[in-house]
This record gives C-alpha cells, sequence and structure tokens, in this order.
C-alpha cells in the first residue's frame, strides 16, 4: 500500500471536493476544453520547474511512496496528477466557498 500513498492522497482530495460542486459555480460543468484552459498554464509551468529540479538534483521522490511509472524525465506520474488534481480542487473549493458567501450575502439583505 505505500507505494499508492501519493496517488491516493490525490484521489482522497477529490473525494472530498466533489460533493462541493452544487454549492459553487460548476467547475466541473464548465466542461474538458475549460478545464483543459485553466490547468494547461499550471501543468506547464510546474511541469518544467520540476523537470528542472529533478535534473539539478533538488529534489527527488521517494520510491516507497510512488508507484514507479515515470514520465520522461524522470517525473512520477503522481507529480503530474498532482498539477492537475490540486489545483482542480482548489478551484472547486474556492467556488463552493464563493457560492455560499454570495447566498449568505444575498439572504442577509431580504431579512
Amino acid at each position: 500500500m505505500d507505494r499508492w500513498q501519493y496517488a491516493a492522497l490525490m484521489a482522497l482530495c477529490l473525494v472530498v471536493t466533489v460533493p462541493l460542486e452544487p454549492l459553487g459555480a460548476g467547475v466541473y460543468r464548465h466542461g474538458a476544453g475549460a478545464l483543459a484552459r485553466t490547468l494547461f498554464p499550471v501543468v506547464l509551468v510546474f511541469g518544467a520547474w520540476d523537470l528542472v529540479a529533478i535534473a539539478r538534483g533538488h529534489w527527488t521522490f521517494g520510491s516507497e511512496f510512488i508507484t514507479g511509472v515515470f514520465l520522461p524525465g524522470g517525473v512520477p506520474v503522481e507529480e503530474l496528477l498532482f498539477f492537475l488534481v490540486i489545483p482542480l480542487c482548489a478551484l472547486s473549493t474556492y467556488e463552493a466557498v464563493t457560492g455560499v458567501l454570495r447566498r449568505v450575502a444575498v439572504g442577509s439583505v431580504r431579512a
């Protein structure tokens, strides 16, 4: 199980934030194109950063916590998942909190 910890953490992040979808603007309902345009800059910038840091030996990944599947440049597949999942979860959480606060503000104006 140890080698699946990083991937399991990404899955857990999604499990916790997907139920927030109805509370916000519907991040997943905007479609794959909108998500791709949102996530592409994150993956590009941080993916490049990772490649440089790995090549220069600035950081490594504990082999006991990853599956052992690597992308070109020595980047674990879980790291790519991180760059996709965490921004998506952050955006979902932000939209949910904004939606709830908007409803609370509208409700307090009516009172």
